[in-house]
Protein backbone atom coordinates (compact mmCIF):
# COMPACT_ATOMS: atom_id res chain seq x y z
CA UNK A 1 0.00 0.00 0.00
CA UNK A 2 1.35 3.49 -0.77
CA UNK A 3 2.22 5.58 2.41
CA UNK A 4 -0.19 8.72 3.11
CA UNK A 5 3.14 10.47 2.58
CA UNK A 6 4.03 9.61 -1.05
CA UNK A 7 2.34 11.09 -3.78
CA UNK A 8 2.84 8.18 -6.08
CA UNK A 9 2.50 10.19 -8.67
CA UNK A 10 6.10 9.61 -10.45
CA UNK A 11 6.60 7.21 -13.43
CA UNK A 12 7.20 3.82 -12.15
CA UNK A 13 5.01 4.01 -9.42
CA UNK A 14 1.08 2.47 -8.74
CA UNK A 15 -0.26 5.86 -9.09
CA UNK A 16 -3.27 5.39 -11.24
CA UNK A 17 -3.32 7.24 -14.61
CA UNK A 18 -6.61 8.73 -13.96
CA UNK A 19 -6.72 9.37 -10.21
CA UNK A 20 -7.87 12.75 -10.40
CA UNK A 21 -6.24 15.81 -7.81
CA UNK A 22 -8.16 18.76 -6.36
CA UNK A 23 -5.48 22.26 -6.25
CA UNK A 24 -7.29 24.28 -4.16
CA UNK A 25 -6.01 28.23 -4.74
CA UNK A 26 -6.98 29.93 -1.21
CA UNK A 27 -8.29 33.97 -1.05
CA UNK A 28 -11.30 36.11 -0.61
CA UNK A 29 -13.33 36.50 -3.41
CA UNK A 30 -14.58 39.66 -4.80
CA UNK A 31 -12.61 42.46 -6.77
CA UNK A 32 -11.75 44.66 -3.59
CA UNK A 33 -9.43 41.64 -2.51
CA UNK A 34 -7.88 40.60 -6.02
CA UNK A 35 -4.44 42.19 -5.48
CA UNK A 36 -4.10 41.40 -1.86
CA UNK A 37 -1.82 39.52 -0.21
CA UNK A 38 -4.01 37.03 1.39
CA UNK A 39 -5.44 36.01 -2.28
CA UNK A 40 -2.01 34.63 -3.93
CA UNK A 41 -3.06 31.59 -3.65
CA UNK A 42 -5.79 32.77 -5.94
CA UNK A 43 -3.79 34.42 -8.20
CA UNK A 44 -1.59 30.99 -8.65
CA UNK A 45 -4.70 29.56 -9.10
CA UNK A 46 -6.03 31.44 -12.39
CA UNK A 47 -2.41 31.10 -13.66
CA UNK A 48 -2.83 26.90 -13.32
CA UNK A 49 -6.58 27.33 -15.16
CA UNK A 50 -4.28 29.24 -18.22
CA UNK A 51 -2.03 26.44 -18.47
CA UNK A 52 -5.19 24.03 -18.29
CA UNK A 53 -6.75 26.24 -21.36
CA UNK A 54 -10.19 26.32 -19.73
CA UNK A 55 -11.88 28.84 -17.24
CA UNK A 56 -13.41 28.91 -14.27
CA UNK A 57 -17.04 27.73 -14.05
CA UNK A 58 -19.36 27.72 -10.84
CA UNK A 59 -19.20 24.12 -9.12
CA UNK A 60 -22.20 23.16 -7.01
CA UNK A 61 -19.92 23.24 -4.23
CA UNK A 62 -19.64 27.08 -3.54
CA UNK A 63 -16.80 27.25 -5.97
CA UNK A 64 -15.20 28.23 -9.20
CA UNK A 65 -13.66 25.24 -10.98
CA UNK A 66 -11.45 24.46 -14.28
CA UNK A 67 -11.15 20.94 -15.08
CA UNK A 68 -8.48 19.50 -17.21
CA UNK A 69 -5.17 18.38 -17.14
CA UNK A 70 -1.76 19.38 -15.30
CA UNK A 71 1.42 17.58 -15.18
CA UNK A 72 -0.14 14.66 -17.66
CA UNK A 73 -2.81 14.18 -14.50
CA UNK A 74 -6.39 15.41 -14.26
CA UNK A 75 -7.34 18.08 -11.87
CA UNK A 76 -9.73 20.06 -10.70
CA UNK A 77 -8.43 23.71 -10.03
CA UNK A 78 -10.72 25.17 -7.50
CA UNK A 79 -10.70 28.93 -6.03
CA UNK A 80 -14.06 29.20 -3.12
CA UNK A 81 -16.46 31.61 -3.46
CA UNK A 82 -16.95 31.81 0.28
CA UNK A 83 -14.82 33.92 2.23
CA UNK A 84 -10.95 32.90 4.13
CA UNK A 85 -12.13 31.67 7.10
CA UNK A 86 -14.74 29.57 5.17
CA UNK A 87 -12.70 27.82 2.74
CA UNK A 88 -13.06 24.54 3.83
CA UNK A 89 -16.37 23.56 3.71
CA UNK A 90 -16.67 23.82 -0.25
CA UNK A 91 -13.37 22.71 -0.89
CA UNK A 92 -14.61 19.45 1.05
CA UNK A 93 -17.56 18.76 -0.85
CA UNK A 94 -15.68 18.66 -3.99
CA UNK A 95 -13.11 15.95 -2.65
CA UNK A 96 -16.11 14.18 -1.56
CA UNK A 97 -18.58 14.35 -4.94
CA UNK A 98 -15.08 13.20 -6.93
CA UNK A 99 -14.41 11.02 -4.14
CA UNK A 100 -10.69 12.50 -4.41
CA UNK A 101 -8.56 11.60 -1.04
CA UNK A 102 -6.60 13.74 1.12
CA UNK A 103 -3.36 13.09 -0.21
CA UNK A 104 -4.82 14.12 -3.89
CA UNK A 105 -5.31 17.30 -2.18
CA UNK A 106 -3.11 20.47 -2.63
CA UNK A 107 -3.79 23.87 -1.16
CA UNK A 108 -2.11 27.11 -2.46
CA UNK A 109 -1.76 29.62 0.13
CA UNK A 110 0.43 32.75 1.66
CA UNK A 111 2.75 32.34 4.01
CA UNK A 112 3.68 35.29 6.36
CA UNK A 113 6.85 33.13 8.16
CA UNK A 114 8.56 33.01 4.43
CA UNK A 115 10.31 35.67 2.92
CA UNK A 116 8.49 37.63 0.02
CA UNK A 117 8.71 35.31 -3.34
CA UNK A 118 9.93 32.03 -1.11
CA UNK A 119 8.13 28.79 -2.44
CA UNK A 120 8.05 26.01 -0.03
CA UNK A 121 6.10 22.47 -0.60
CA UNK A 122 4.94 20.35 2.72
CA UNK A 123 2.43 17.85 3.66
CA UNK A 124 0.64 18.20 6.60
CA UNK A 125 1.48 20.27 9.59
CA UNK A 126 -0.35 23.11 11.63
CA UNK A 127 -2.75 25.99 9.83
CA UNK A 128 0.35 28.44 11.54
CA UNK A 129 -2.57 30.67 12.40
CA UNK A 130 -3.98 30.68 8.92
CA UNK A 131 -7.84 30.67 8.75
CA UNK A 132 -8.13 28.92 5.44
CA UNK A 133 -5.92 26.43 6.33
CA UNK A 134 -7.83 25.61 10.11
CA UNK A 135 -11.03 25.70 7.84
CA UNK A 136 -9.82 23.56 5.25
CA UNK A 137 -8.33 21.35 8.07
CA UNK A 138 -11.02 20.79 10.03
CA UNK A 139 -13.69 20.01 6.61
CA UNK A 140 -11.10 17.74 5.28
CA UNK A 141 -10.85 15.75 9.06
CA UNK A 142 -7.32 16.09 8.91
CA UNK A 143 -3.86 17.59 8.46
CA UNK A 144 -2.48 15.49 5.72
CA UNK A 145 -2.86 17.25 2.57
CA UNK A 146 -0.30 18.84 0.61
CA UNK A 147 0.24 23.15 0.79
CA UNK A 148 2.31 25.24 -1.89
CA UNK A 149 3.59 27.67 0.64
CA UNK A 150 3.90 31.72 -1.19
CA UNK A 151 5.94 33.38 0.79
CA UNK A 152 4.49 37.42 1.37
CA UNK A 153 6.90 38.12 4.20
CA UNK A 154 6.26 39.67 7.27
CA UNK A 155 4.77 42.94 7.75
CA UNK A 156 6.46 46.35 9.02
CA UNK A 157 7.43 47.33 12.22
CA UNK A 158 4.22 46.91 14.65
CA UNK A 159 1.74 46.49 11.54
CA UNK A 160 -1.10 44.22 12.61
CA UNK A 161 0.08 41.14 10.40
CA UNK A 162 -4.29 40.97 9.92
CA UNK A 163 -3.90 44.47 8.54
CA UNK A 164 -1.20 43.56 6.60
CA UNK A 165 -2.59 40.00 4.40
CA UNK A 166 -5.76 42.44 3.89
CA UNK A 167 -3.19 44.92 1.44
CA UNK A 168 -2.37 44.91 -2.32
CA UNK A 169 1.36 43.83 -2.63
CA UNK A 170 3.79 46.72 -2.57
CA UNK A 171 4.68 48.61 -6.32
CA UNK A 172 8.25 46.59 -6.22
CA UNK A 173 6.91 43.63 -5.29
CA UNK A 174 3.71 44.17 -7.73
CA UNK A 175 7.26 43.73 -10.21
CA UNK A 176 8.00 40.80 -9.00
CA UNK A 177 4.87 38.91 -8.98
CA UNK A 178 4.82 37.26 -12.50
CA UNK A 179 8.02 35.46 -11.99
CA UNK A 180 6.44 34.21 -8.09
CA UNK A 181 3.40 33.14 -9.46
CA UNK A 182 5.10 31.30 -12.66
CA UNK A 183 7.37 29.60 -9.91
CA UNK A 184 4.67 28.52 -7.36
CA UNK A 185 2.38 27.44 -10.43
CA UNK A 186 5.58 25.16 -11.41
CA UNK A 187 5.87 24.33 -7.94
CA UNK A 188 2.10 22.41 -8.26
CA UNK A 189 3.11 21.10 -11.27
CA UNK A 190 6.46 19.48 -10.28
CA UNK A 191 4.44 18.28 -6.96
CA UNK A 192 1.81 16.46 -9.14
CA UNK A 193 4.78 15.11 -11.55
CA UNK A 194 7.29 14.05 -9.50
CA UNK A 195 6.16 13.53 -5.76
CA UNK A 196 7.11 16.09 -2.70
CA UNK A 197 10.14 14.68 -2.41
CA UNK A 198 11.94 15.43 -5.67
CA UNK A 199 9.78 19.08 -6.26
CA UNK A 200 11.27 20.12 -2.64
CA UNK A 201 14.76 19.48 -3.58
CA UNK A 202 13.55 21.53 -7.13
CA UNK A 203 12.05 24.55 -5.31
CA UNK A 204 13.36 24.61 -2.29
CA UNK A 205 17.17 26.01 -1.67
CA UNK A 206 19.60 23.98 -0.80
CA UNK A 207 21.18 24.43 2.99
CA UNK A 208 24.72 26.65 2.66
CA UNK A 209 27.66 24.08 3.56
CA UNK A 210 29.23 25.61 6.88
CA UNK A 211 32.94 26.44 6.10
CA UNK A 212 35.63 24.18 7.14
CA UNK A 213 37.02 24.51 10.58
CA UNK A 214 40.58 25.11 9.82
CA UNK A 215 41.40 23.32 13.57
CA UNK A 216 40.34 20.46 12.45
CA UNK A 217 42.08 17.43 11.56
Amino acid sequence: MRSARDPGVAAGTNQMADDRWLVAGLGNPGPQYAGNRHNVGFMVADLLAARIGTGFRRDRSRVQAASGRLAGLPVIVAKPTSFMNLAGPPLAAVAAFYKIPPDRIVAIHDELDLPFGTIRLKLGGGDGGHNGLRSVTRALGTRDYYRVRVGIGRPPGRQDPADFVLRDFAPAERKEMPLVLERSADAVEALLRLGLAPAQNEFHPAAPVPPADPAAG
